[in-house]
């Protein structure tokens, strides 16, 4: 069906379209923006794509995530995303990895493999633990910040993660770039002060290395994850010298 790709094709060019076809890029983390994340690489045409994830889709997921839907309930998201990436396009080579990256598992995944990581991963150390490790492999990253607690899904910006602020999650990255002297980091983070939840009332607890449940809604991580495949895309191109010089 090359016909899929034709308004893509009419934006970007048949060159544009190659680099992307010949790409392999990584998604952490499946969730409310790494799951939009994916969508945008899987629809633009990105040729081979690894998705990393333990998670199961919960209920929970259903306000926001892109894999979670009734049908989908207690599957495994990256399992999810794959059969969806599969229906959006067939010819795309799809990796799933039911796994929980971090200090057990990290060396398990050769990093070098991929031409650009998506960060989307909300537990703090395995974020740092992967931004590390993609910048001593030499491959680039793009990190998400913290998209819970808002409601402006307009107040997302793309930068380096010196050129932070507001964002509690960006002001713990860059403190531990910092002590880690690492230089630069390309982020999307939001400028938005986050709200206070509001107290819980339907006994649902917290996950564990967290004091509370963050608070989402269905627009705001949805915009960071768009935001996340875009810059992705972009850069990708970038590289490659295939991006059309008046973007």
């Amino acid at each position: 069906m090359q016909e899929q790709y034709n308004r893509t094709r009419r934006l970007l060019g048949q060159p544009a379209l190659d680099t992307l076809r010949g790409a392999h890029v990584a998604v952490f983390g499946i969730g409310g923006v790494g799951g939009h994340a994916a969508e945008v690489l899987a629809r633009s045409g990105v040729g081979e794509l690894t998705y990393v994830d333990n998670d199961t889709v919960a209920p929970s997921n259903l306000n926001r995530q892109i894999v979670a839907l009734r049908s989908t309930l207690g599957q495994y998201k990256v399992d999810v995303m794959a059969a969806r990436t599969a229906d959006i396009d067939p010819d795309i080579q799809v990796h799933a990895l039911r796994m929980f990256y971090g200090p057990d598992t990290a060396d398990q995944i050769d990093l070098s493999q991929f031409d650009y990581v998506l960060d989307c991963i909300d537990t703090v150390s395995s974020k740092l633990m992967l931004i590390e490790r993609c910048k001593q492999a030499g491959v680039p990253v793009l990190s998400s910040m913290g998209a819970a607690n808002k409601m402006d899904p307009t107040a997302f910006r793309v930068a380096d993660i010196s050129r932070t602020s507001v964002c509690p999650l960006a002001r713990i990255v860059r403190i531990q770039c910092r002590k880690r002297k690492i230089d630069k980091l390309k982020v999307v983070f939001s400028t938005e002060p986050p709200l206070a939840p509001l107290p819980q009332e339907d006994g649902e607890q917290a996950a564990p290395g967290r004091r509370t449940v963050p608070a989402s809604n269905a627009f705001v991580p949805a915009a960071c994850g768009l935001v996340m495949g875009g810059e992705a895309v972009k850069d990708l191109l970038r590289m490659a010298g295939t991006l059309r010089p008046d973007v």
